[in-house]
């Protein structure tokens, strides 16, 4: 049993070192592996999220912040969703949409986000940098 739980541990201690997470988040997170690894060890099977259709951590209404666009999946907050829903859970943004029938008009990134990186294309004026761009490349 100490094989199990030092496995657990030590899958525990890789994930908190690349995400902050509080002590009750340890404690859950460290039961689940430990469940986890001893059903293994027996030869049961794990029921996977895939499996179960499960309700949504955040509603979608809370979803779409103005400074932070939650995963409605895990529940944390972001500027952005598409790169943490590729690394955390390896889903693309369509399948997302799909999964949370989200509409392809609404965006996955916060609304101020979206906003300032609007603002900094037209200060840096990039609508006319393409134009001139393309202008160039219809001249050859």
């Amino acid at each position: 049993m100490a094989n199990i739980m030092e496995m657990a541990a030590d899958i525990i201690a890789a994930h908190a070192s690349t995400t902050p997470m509080s002590k009750e988040e340890l404690i859950a997170e460290l039961n689940e592996v430990h469940s986890a690894l001893s059903a293994l060890e027996r030869g049961e099977t794990l029921e996977t999220a895939e499996d179960t259709e499960a309700a949504p951590a955040v509603s979608r209404k809370k979803a779409f912040g103005k400074d932070k666009i939650y995963c409605m999946i895990c529940g944390k907050g972001f500027k952005t969703l598409s790169r943490h829903l590729k690394t955390a859970h390896d889903m693309a943004a369509t399948d997302y949409r799909k999964q949370f029938d989200i509409p392809r008009s609404q965006s996955l990134a916060s609304k101020n986000y979206s906003e300032s990186r609007r603002k900094m294309a037209i200060d840096r004026d990039l609508a006319g940098n393409l134009a001139k761009a393309r202008a160039a490349r219809a001249k050859k």
